[in-house]
């Protein structure tokens, strides 16, 4: 039987808080992890998006710092984007509630200004990003010699996107005697070697299997020809507005994602979707998030660089416009439907150059993605030379990946044209001599 908040070693402030949250039974990560971190524990947590790990860290360094002391933070969280750091900085918001406890959140895509005033005011906490973290200490306005916890939240997605260089800079820079979190949805080389540099003999806990989506996720596979058959497909389903009340649609490219909130804002009106990306300057961003949250707007257009950092509940649908390339980043996209024990649906739409990262994902999730016929009433559109031309080079590529000895469909063609051509020229080619006119000697 799953514990009640009441249950862990947690103060009446704190307890009123999470109630107001509508918080009442904690999820597998908190049950695990809130008595070792309270305990003084080193932490390697692995549990999949959407399972609550955000409360399993904050409720218990929130219950042992207790209050606000001095003017620097005892605190640190490291996520690795903006969005994820909004997203936990709300949380610490409406968990201290009840106490005096000071958190400031700090990200780069704005100026940082009013992050250093906010700092200098005094701080218990603060939520950050690695590289604006780095740039608001070495210009002197941190003081890390009082912190006592530091969190590595979303750590494999920290290692994907480079931050490896700033984790060990600021590993530098804060006391020895702390208490270190680590959470990941996956253990890769990296994340393994980031443990082995930040934990000390850490206690891990391990929530369902590595990178599985949650089990209330229904997911299914669309196998389509083509780019064109995708926005037929989509269109077909934004239809249903009934089953598909809040979705978030992923896409690769920011090109594809503008390409798609223009297609949906002709077809069913600027009210009902935004669009975000690295692009979009930050306010544009937080205010379409939150547009989202509350309910103005039906459909979130997004690349990945925000696929950890929404947290809505009641998403009913997530749609992989494009497959990603960094296979993990599909767990994470799904993992933004079915939170907190709801029911969710993921599909993917799919052409014959993405199979390629399907059959990669399904290693990854050791499940099979069930695959479903185009509804009938879907056009198929034919494949448009360049773009069969584009997907056969995919192909190629991807073969050529996995086999540095294969020369590709392309290539034997070149080379058969070159040999033709060499014997054309050989066959058209005159010798010297009869080019030559001779003139007859007298």
């Amino acid at each position: 039987m799953a514990k009640k908040f009441e249950d862990f070693n947690l103060n009446r402030q704190i307890l009123n808080a999470v109630a107001d949250a509508g918080f009442t039974t904690a999820t597998p990560i908190q049950e695990k992890a809130i008595a070792p971190v309270l305990s003084g524990q080193d932490i390697f947590g692995i549990a999949e998006t959407g399972t609550g790990k955000t409360a399993a860290y904050l409720l218990p360094i929130l219950m042992q710092l207790k209050y606000a002391q001095g003017d620097s933070a005892r605190a640190l969280i490291l996520a690795p984007t903006r969005e994820l750091a909004m997203q936990i900085a709300e949380h610490a918001k409406m968990f201290s509630t009840y106490t005096d406890l000071r958190s400031v959140v700090v990200f780069g895509g704005i100026g940082p200004k009013t992050q250093i005033e906010q700092i200098k005011a005094g701080v218990d906490i603060i939520i950050a990003t690695p590289g604006r973290f780095l740039d608001i200490y070495l210009a002197g306005h941190i003081n890390t010699q009082y912190l006592k916890f530091l969190v590595l939240d979303e750590a494999d997605k920290m290692m994907d996107m480079g931050f490896i260089g700033s984790i060990h800079r600021i590993l530098e820079i804060v006391p020895r005697r702390r208490q270190n979190l680590l959470f990941s949805a996956t253990m890769s080389d990296l994340v393994q070697k980031i443990a082995g540099d930040f934990l000390k003999n850490p206690t891990i806990i391990e929530v369902g299997a590595q990178a599985t989506p949650a089990a209330t996720v229904t997911q299914v596979l669309f196998e389509v020809p083509n780019f064109k058959t995708k926005i037929n497909l989509l269109q077909h389903l934004l239809k249903n507005d009934e089953e598909f009340k809040r979705l978030i649609i992923f896409c690769k490219t920011k090109t594809v994602a503008d390409n798609i909130f223009s297609f949906i804002t002709r077809r069913f009106g600027e009210e009902v979707v935004r669009v975000i990306h690295a692009n979009k300057g930050q306010n544009t961003r937080i205010n379409s998030i939150n547009a989202f949250k509350e309910g103005n707007i039906r459909v979130l257009v997004a690349t990945d660089v925000a696929s950890r950092g929404i947290d809505v509940s009641e998403v009913s649908h997530v749609i992989n416009f494009d497959v990603p390339i960094i296979i993990e980043d599909y767990v994470h996209r799904i993992g933004r439907t079915g939170r907190a024990y709801a029911k969710g649906d993921a599909l993917t739409f799919c052409t014959p150059a993405e199979k390629y990262y399907i059959e990669k994902i399904q290693k990854l999730i050791r499940q099979e993605i069930p695959v479903v016929p185009l509804p009938a009433e879907v056009f198929v559109e034919e494949t448009p030379y360049e773009e069969k031309q584009a997907i056969a080079r995919a192909i190629d590529d991807q073969k050529r990946r996995d086999d540095p000895d294969f020369k590709g469909a392309f290539h034997e063609k070149k080379h058969a044209a070159a040999i033709a051509n060499a014997a054309r020229n050989k066959t058209n080619k005159q010798p010297n001599w009869k080019k030559k006119k001779f003139k007859s000697k007298k």
